[in-house]
């Protein structure tokens, strides 16, 4: 199960607009991360390890610190005045916990579907980071993986036992085009998720439109009772 949430819901829940896909301690307990694996997404980030493991790019640097094409120069560390930017404030943190000098940071992963339209991740720790050349110029990269807890405004929707894993985006963008942003029990529009059939501990695939559906909450949480 993964909770589909508009934007105005993200809002709330975090309490702000997020204007940019990497948030840096936006909240004094954790970070947040925007994310998309789509067709023309601006960066390449990725799902790996059926979903516990991500893999998230970095950002390029602002269009005002440069006359290039942001995305021919090297994604920056530092501002052109020395701060550390999203990029280096991750990179810090990741490092900080692969040396031991300090626990991993939480990040809260949300993923865009299509505009408007929303799933929530979960919550991860962060505990790598690394350059990589790509085209002629060096990017971040990011290694999250996925733990067990969930956020209250979420939980409070559905709880499932078994802990889903990540359905790739284009899994998902099929499955709302499909069930028509509905939940093909009783056609309600709120408080949906997408649901697998065959859950994914009795063997069910994370990667095929036909054994993912859109379910509201009720029934998703009513056909849980009867597998648990």
């Amino acid at each position: 199960m993964t909770s589909i949430i508009h934007y105005n819901q993200i809002v709330q829940i975090e309490k702000m607009n997020l204007q940019k896909g990497m948030n840096y301690r936006c909240n004094p307990n954790y970070s947040v991360l925007l994310m998309s694996t789509r067709d023309g997404a601006p960066f390449e980030d990725e799902i790996a390890a059926d979903g516990r493991v991500l893999i998230y790019e970095g950002h390029n640097i602002y269009k005002q610190y440069t006359d290039r094409d942001p995305y021919t120069v090297n994604q920056p560390r530092q501002t052109p005045k020395g701060s550390l930017t999203d990029n280096g404030k991750f990179e810090k943190a990741a490092l900080g916990f692969k040396n031991n000098e300090r626990e991993a940071e939480i990040v809260r992963v949300y993923e865009k579907i299509k505009d408007g339209i929303w799933s929530f991740n979960g919550i991860f720790k962060l505990v790598d980071a690394y350059e990589k050349s790509i085209d002629e110029r060096t990017v971040f990269k990011f290694i999250l993986l996925l733990t067990d807890e969930e956020i209250d405004e979420l939980k409070e929707d559905i709880e499932i036992k078994e802990h889903a894993r990540l359905i790739p985006s284009k899994v998902k963008a099929e499955v709302w085009k499909r069930d028509k942003g509905q939940c093909v029990q009783c056609s309600s529009k709120d408080h949906l998720h997408f649901d697998h059939i065959l859950p994914y501990s009795k063997g069910g695939t994370s990667i095929d439109s036909k054994n993912i559906q859109l379910l509201c909450a009720r029934h998703n949480l009513s056909k849980s009772d009867k597998i648990i």
